[in-house]
């Protein structure tokens, strides 16, 4: 049964954590934050009233669950191990989630350690951006057992629209690799639309409006291709954080054997906006490197 008086404790105050700790907040949880640049935490207590922290394990000292939302393994494990880490505030019979998109093997690792002071873990990485964080309409993609994604669920849909479990430690960060390498194809296909559109002088406003009510239709298309259109990347989803992403995929594909030729091309057609100076646009800035022939 969900208990709002519990306390919990989230970790990292990004694009993604800064809301995502405040709808705990304004949900009725208990909320203590830490986050490696002090000022962005001191903002978040400011505009939620919440508790702030000046270590991960301060943060996590007699917390029920503990949220971390950072950028890569070697961040994660940085907030979680040593004196003055997740664990070391941890108290038996505590959750780890973790939100972060990270490989599968970290994952692995972090259920492990976290079993060893028996401490329950999830990896649960999101899907939805930063719009889908404001709003509260995030989807998770968890791995781990039953009963800790049971006490977990009805905390997380304080952000969530939909959670899932889909299997053990590692499935949630696998899953979303297949997110990310379903979308790294479907923007490319977009770009490439557009770009043909473009250059056949069509009006892509009014073809998108017409084959988005068709099989065609994507999320991408939805939410992407009005700002594509005027080329405008100053937002959203920044490639650097995709090519790591897809980064993580590669890497597991090549440990199970899986063929991953579209993502790959992608991928490096991501390091071509790179090279333009797009490291921290949208990712639907690949449109801009067809713009270069």
């Amino acid at each position: 049964m969900e208990n709002k008086t519990m306390k919990v404790s989230f970790i990292g105050l990004g694009v993604m954590g800064f809301p995502m700790a405040g709808h705990l907040q304004t949900n009725g949880y208990d909320v203590c934050v830490y986050n490696r640049t002090s000022a962005k935490a001191s903002d978040w207590q400011a505009q939620y009233q919440g508790r702030m922290a000046a270590t991960p394990a301060e943060a996590a000292s007699g917390a029920d669950m503990v949220f971390v939302c950072v950028g890569n393994d070697d961040d994660v494990r940085q907030v979680v191990y040593g004196e003055t880490g997740i664990l070391a505030g941890l108290a038996a019979g505590a959750l780890v989630i973790d939100h972060t998109t990270a490989s599968a093997e970290l994952a692995r690792e972090l259920a492990e350690a976290c079993s060893k002071q028996d401490i329950g873990f999830l990896d649960a990485p999101v899907s939805g951006g930063q719009a889908g964080a404001e709003t509260g309409q995030l989807t998770i993609m968890v791995g781990g057992e039953e009963t800790d994604y049971a006490q977990a669920q009805p905390v997380m849909d304080a952000y969530a629209r939909h959670s899932q479990l889909l299997g053990k430690h590692g499935s949630g960060q696998l899953a979303k690799m297949m997110n990310q390498i379903c979308i790294a194809g479907i923007v490319q296909g977009l770009s490439e639309a557009l770009h043909f559109g473009q250059q056949a002088g069509l009006d892509c406003a009014a073809v998108i409006d017409v084959i988005s009510k068709g099989a065609a239709q994507s999320w991408q298309m939805e939410n992407r291709a009005a700002t594509m259109i005027d080329g405008k990347y100053e937002f959203g989803f920044a490639v650097d954080w995709m090519r790591k992403d897809l980064s993580i995929a590669l890497n597991e594909a090549r440990r199970n054997g899986s063929t991953l030729a579209l993502t790959a091309l992608v991928d490096q057609y991501y390091a071509d906006v790179q090279k333009l100076g797009g490291g921290r646009w949208d990712t639907s800035s690949l449109l801009t490197r067809l713009h270069q022939k």
